[in-house]
């Protein structure tokens, strides 16, 4: 099964080790992801999502949101979401 396209990585919050990103599709807490671009390449579970400061468990297309990950990211890096087997 292919990878698929979630969304772009559009803000990063370096304090706090936040990704900001604008989704393409639905995402949710517990996902696999995988965050490339041309100097970027992170795997990692989605373990809390916010939108607005506001905790949320999924968002869908279009939203916004707040991701915590382990390394920093670059503007327009794509975020796919790795299907699990």
């Amino acid at each position: 099964m292919r990878e698929l396209e979630v969304g772009r990585i559009d803000h990063w919050y370096g304090h706090l080790g936040v990704a900001g990103i604008h989704l393409l599709a639905p995402l949710k807490v517990g996902d696999h992801i995988r965050i490339v671009g041309r100097t970027t390449s992170i795997d990692t579970v989605v373990e809390s999502m916010e939108i607005e400061h506001q905790p949320v468990m999924a968002a869908g297309p279009d939203a916004h949101v707040g991701v915590r990950v382990p390394e920093r990211v670059r503007m327009h890096d794509r975020v796919y979401l790795v299907p699990q087997a």
